[in-house]
């Protein structure tokens, strides 16, 4: 009995279902994740896209949300100190009311930024950075007129920084309680550049340098897609600083 022919395409046609059960198959691998993790309760395509940004009923909050948060509460933590050594240090009268302005400002937003990080569930530090307490420690060292000079350089330095930060978080961010504190922040910022530049010490040459020197790039924000209903807030009630009167310069005892 002679042997049948062999079919011809017989081979071709299983060697090509042979390649469609791959590429199924490699489809259907790439292809579940996707799907599966899409399937979760309360995540979506954007979320696995921008794992840094979270969504609250407040809107997005971002990692440079959570960063001004937290530098808003590491502010406090060494401004105010700050603040009373140049209330009791401070030679003239100008410095005394910069400190006091300290005392006033970071009273006001530590109660503000402890609100609003508890409404988002967010740590805060309870000690300054390792910055600011070489920064006190300066100042701690400091006495007389060089206490004046560095009291009010260091602070002016760190605001200049911050300020830069505040003003970004306002003009991006998403989160209606993060857009309220940087409100206040402003404000009490501004206030307390006005009133150290008022002491007379400042030194805007080094200070233009510093901040050049040391400017680095803020965190980056990440979209989300819409949360849903966001809860509106009403603007807070920033405090009202009056100024001291515009110093002229120190007396020629004080220049350096």
């Amino acid at each position: 009995m002679r042997p049948r022919p062999p079919v011809k395409g017989r081979g071709i046609f299983s060697g090509t279902g042979v390649i469609v059960v791959g590429l199924t198959a490699t489809l259907a691998a790439l292809v579940f994740p996707v799907w599966s993790y899409a399937d979760r309760a309360g995540t979506t395509a954007a979320n696995v896209l921008s794992d840094q940004t979270v969504a609250t009923q407040y809107g997005p909050l971002s990692a440079l949300d959570r960063d001004f948060v937290t530098r808003v509460r590491l502010a406090g933590l060494w401004e105010l100190p700050a603040g009373q050594q140049a209330e009791e240090k401070g030679t003239t009268a100008a410095v005394r009311t910069a400190g006091q302005h300290l005392i006033d400002g970071h009273t006001f937003l530590d109660e503000r930024v402890r609100d609003v990080a508890a409404r988002l569930g967010l740590p805060l530090p309870n000690q300054p950075n390792a910055q600011q307490q070489q920064w006190l420690a300066t100042l701690n060292a400091a006495s007389g007129v060089d206490f004046d000079r560095k009291f009010a350089n260091i602070l002016r330095l760190a605001h200049g920084k911050v300020f830069t930060v505040v003003a970004q978080v306002r003009a991006t961010t998403q989160n209606s309680l993060v857009r309220a504190l940087a409100d206040d922040a402003n404000t009490t910022v501004l206030d307390h550049i006005k009133v150290l530049e008022a002491t007379g010490y400042v030194d805007f040459a080094a200070l233009a340098r510093d901040m050049a020197a040391s400017s680095t790039p803020a965190p980056s924000s990440s979209a989300v897609a819409d949360p849903g209903q966001v809860v509106p807030l009403a603007p807070s009630v920033s405090p009202t600083y009056s100024l001291p009167p515009p110093a002229s310069s120190p007396p020629p005892s004080a220049q350096p």
